[in-house]
């Protein structure tokens, strides 16, 4: 029998919060399905489209069938995901005020295929109304992908926060950690990153980010902190309690905190948690809302990050905040 510390590092029962799965090296499986049912419900379920013709829109789900899961092995992520999905659309010719009603099928979304090679297939009810049958083939078909890939994105980042677990910091952990520390000193279009202890048990960094966003520092305060416009952004129900020690939640539970301080127009501070984290434990997020005339830099400081979630915490920052709030203004500006 190998003594502590020797032996393959891969079946080393190390001494950990949770004390399971150690070095993410066992198969541990989340199954998606739920999850999915509900946010591809939310994607696609009241898309619109506009045309000479007139205008359609998806009005309901008629079928779903399927599912979904997400596997780590060996530290890695994996997805499966098959699904079999109906929906109803109804429109509105331009000129003759008439009604028409149709169906939607994806028959076979999955990992196997990629969302452009996906079969889209529409029809409508006997009767007049083909132009809005082409209008929904062409564009309505265009956005449903848009709302298909805009799943993937959430299955591959929302949902998979916290999936990958840590481990008691090893010479080799530090080591890789430092060098990274070591690059990212030497590239400045690289945020920096600094390794910071927690407690005895998880080894922690701070991630930095600025954000520039075509926007008053006033209104993209707002955003943060109304709870109409974050789940807006975020495509999911939301709790916001804009005060100190209000609670915060987003994107189904999968974010979770507290607001610390609250600065009108210039700074938010948050306790602020992925699901999955150790029990109990929260990073501080700061965002720094800096005046550049017509635009506002937003300055990001999220302190505590365990190690194991430092890339999924940044692509929550960047894809679901920074990204879909872009998205939102330029919705906004656009009315």
């Amino acid at each position: 029998m190998a003594k502590w510390g020797q032996g393959d590092p891969r079946w080393i029962v190390e001494e950990r919060a949770d004390a399971t799965n150690v070095n993410n090296w066992h198969w541990t499986e989340r199954d998606a399905t739920s999850w999915s049912k509900s946010k591809l419900e939310q994607l696609l379920v009241g898309i619109a489209v506009d045309g000479e013709a007139g205008s359609c829109e998806i009005s309901g789900l008629r079928q779903m069938e399927g599912e979904a899961s997400c596997n780590s092995r060996k530290g890695k992520l994996i997805f499966f995901y098959e699904w079999n999905i109906q929906l109803s659309w109804k429109g509105t010719m331009k000129e003759s005020g008439e009604k028409h009603k149709g169906s939607v099928e994806i028959p076979n979304l999955s990992e196997e295929n990629e969302v452009d090679d996906t079969e889209i297939s529409v029809s409508k009810k006997k009767g007049d109304g083909d132009e809005l049958k082409d209008l929904m083939r062409t564009e309505g078909a265009s956005k449903v992908r848009e709302a298909l890939r805009d799943y993937l994105k959430a299955l591959k980042t929302e949902f998979t926060l916290g999936m990958i677990l840590p481990t008691k910091t090893t010479a080799g952990q530090e080591l890789a950690v430092k060098r990274k520390l070591s690059e990212n000193n030497v590239q400045d279009s690289v945020s920096p990153i600094s390794l910071d202890v927690v407690g005895v048990k998880i080894p922690t960094v701070k991630i930095l980010l600025k954000e520039m966003f075509e926007t008053l520092a006033e209104e993209l305060y707002s955003i943060f902190i109304t709870k109409e416009l974050v789940q807006k952004f975020s495509k999911c129900h939301a709790v916001i309690e804009a005060e100190k020690g209000g609670k915060l939640q987003m994107f189904d539970g999968c974010v979770t905190g507290e607001y610390i301080e609250l600065l009108r127009s210039q700074r938010i501070v948050m306790k602020w948690r992925c699901r999955n984290w150790p029990d109990e434990y929260y990073a501080t997020v700061a965002l720094n809302f800096k005046d550049r005339g017509a635009q506002t830099e937003l300055q990001l400081e999220c302190k505590g990050v365990p190690v194991y979630c430092e890339d999924s915490t940044r692509q929550c920052w960047q894809k679901q905040h920074f990204e879909e709030i872009h998205v939102l203004l330029r919705q906004t500006k656009r009315r």
